[in-house]
């Protein structure tokens, strides 16, 4: 019989490994069931393969500005959908670039609210993914 520290469960690095994988899979899943509900057309267009791409790198991208919890990963991945999949680099779109590098909105999840406010007031002023403006 075990007891103390022989009793407790390890997890090696390459379980640890499985269960990411398996983490990063059921959010795609969770991703693509919302881009159904949310993104038809978008998806239809892009095809699910192409669609599951864009999950990837919008996670990527999302963590390298500490955006890391699933509820604003989605939602700085909606914005890569309504404002193009570089936003974030767009020289049209610098208050994006702003907001997300903005040292004293610190917490994720604020910087990501403020990043879809500031997306809403842009796309409700006419505006286009390109920078134009709607005829």
């Amino acid at each position: 019989m075990l007891a103390g520290r022989d009793a407790m469960l390890s997890i090696r690095e390459g379980q640890m490994a499985v269960f990411s994988k398996i983490a990063a899979q059921k959010f795609e899943d969770q991703m693509v069931a919302h881009f159904k509900r949310c993104f038809p057309r978008e998806l239809d267009s892009l095809g699910e393969p192409k669609a599951r791409e864009l999950i990837q790198r919008g996670v990527t991208r999302a963590a390298s500005y500490g955006i890391r919890g699933q509820r604003d990963a989605c939602k700085y991945i909606d914005l890569m959908i309504a404002l193009g999949s570089d936003f974030d680099r767009d020289p049209n779109l610098s208050w994006a670039s702003q907001i997300l590098s903005d040292r004293g909105l610190r917490d994720p999840t604020r910087r990501v609210t403020r990043l879809q406010e500031a997306a809403i007031e842009y796309l409700n002023s006419g505006a286009t993914k390109d920078g134009g403006r709607k005829s």
